[in-house]
């Protein structure tokens, strides 16, 4: 009975345990945190976004099966946020359309 217990509970973690692809820690405009396979056209691109505007806070990176969604934290500003999605690598409309429009 007991095993059943643990097993549940290691599931329960494994599932809503939060898990990004790709995470950047930025401290006054340095990048001093990195974890994950970051695109290097992606991390020159936000480095240079906190190059010219320096900002401190998170960008966390996560994929499912059909999507790739950037997480930013609270401390950075929207402007930052929107050049960062300008840059970032995975954007939505990739899929390829066949046949007729609607």
């Amino acid at each position: 009975m007991e095993y059943v217990i643990v097993l549940a509970i290691v599931v329960f973690i494994l599932v809503f345990k939060d898990r990004p692809v790709m995470v950047m820690e930025f401290e006054d405009g340095k990048l001093t945190k990195q974890k994950g396979t970051i695109p290097a056209g992606f991390l020159n691109g936000c480095k240079d976004i906190a190059h010219k505007q320096p900002f401190s806070g998170k960008i966390k990176v996560y994929k499912n099966r059909f999507t790739t969604k950037l997480v930013f934290s609270k401390t950075v500003p929207a402007k930052v946020k929107q050049r960062v999605h300008n840059v970032f690598p995975y954007s939505g409309g990739s899929k390829k359309r066949s046949g007729k429009r609607a």
